[in-house]
């Protein structure tokens, strides 16, 4: 299908189910498409939140088959293709093509740290190699590297290049992305820092990227539609919202751990297991039932 870059959406970066053997939770998948179709989100697999740099190729490919088989007729399905090597992100591109993927998503290789000059050549490169739509991904944290607003601007007039999810924190950066895209009709901007979601919703962005609607979807929904129609007061209620269901997985951890925290929510409320792909590994069991006792509290879905 062809993505339409001009209509606001909320894609939940999802997590990657696993049983304890680390193999595809396929019965997992199922539950979490059903969950955000449920709440008009779509997903976005194999990225940061899916553990995608600690998945072999084969658990990559099984969780392709299993988003394939519960895609729903008529929406958009997307997918990380980051790896430091092009010829695999390119490959993988393929077989995200194969399978029912409508675009695909691509960070910096992370190795070295690279020029401007190496940073658009690598997109540009990417681009013209894969089947499908592109969107860039900037994400400092794991990268060390922001990719500055000139080069991303330069590539958003690639015909294969279609927006860019941006996960900088930065106020100043934000805004300036939405100045120089919110009036693109052939270039969306993605926000990736939920801090920040009304404010760039507000502002022009063509959608969000949180990790929290792994667990809460309805409030990116609702909080879209609030802006939609100008109620700016539900609006921020759904930001608080979105705040404090962030904060109940994210505050106090690492990345990596805030995974595990996460899925033990989601498995609280059977979407998932508690599995996460070494290196990262599981907290102690009273950090678990704090997380649950702290849930069962929350009203908001």
């Amino acid at each position: 299908m062809k993505l339409d870059t001009t209509k606001k959406k909320i894609i939940v970066p999802a997590i990657t189910p696993l049983t304890p053997a680390f193999n595809i939770d396929e019965a997992a998948v199922e539950a979490m498409f059903t969950n955000f179709y449920a709440h008009g989100v779509l997903p976005f697999i194999l990225g940061t939140t899916g553990e995608a740099p600690s998945l072999p190729m084969r658990q990559k490919r099984d969780y392709l088959v299993a988003a394939s088989k519960y895609k729903k007729a008529g929406t958009a399905l997307y997918a990380g293709i980051s790896s430091n090597i092009i010829d695999e992100s390119v490959e993988f591109a393929k077989c995200c093509a194969d399978y029912g993927v409508d675009a695909v998503a691509a960070t910096l290789p992370t190795y070295y740290t690279l020029t401007e000059t190496q940073m658009q050549r690598y997109f540009e490169q990417l681009a013209d190699a894969i089947p499908l739509p592109l969107i860039i991904y900037n994400i400092p944290a794991t990268t060390h590297m922001s990719i500055p607003l000139a080069v991303i601007d330069a590539l958003s007039h690639h015909p294969n290049i279609i927006a860019t999810k941006d996960s900088e924190r930065s106020d100043e950066r934000l805004q300036e992305s939405l100045q120089l895209w919110k009036d693109r009709n052939d270039f969306a901007h993605y926000l990736g820092w939920a801090a920040r979601s009304v404010v760039a919703l507000i502002g022009g962005s063509k959608g969000l990227i949180p990790s929290t609607g792994n667990i809460f979807p309805g409030i990116y929904q609702r909080m879209l539609q609030a802006v939609a129609t100008g109620d700016t007061a539900v609006a921020h209620e759904m930001q608080q919202q979105s705040d404090e269901g962030g904060a109940l997985y994210q505050s106090g951890r690492t990345l990596g751990e805030s995974l595990w925290a996460l899925k033990v929510l989601m498995h609280e409320k059977g979407l998932c297991q508690p599995v996460v792909m070494p290196p990262l590994l599981p907290q102690d069991e009273t950090q678990a039932e704090d997380l649950k006792k702290t849930l069962s509290k929350i009203q908001f879905t």
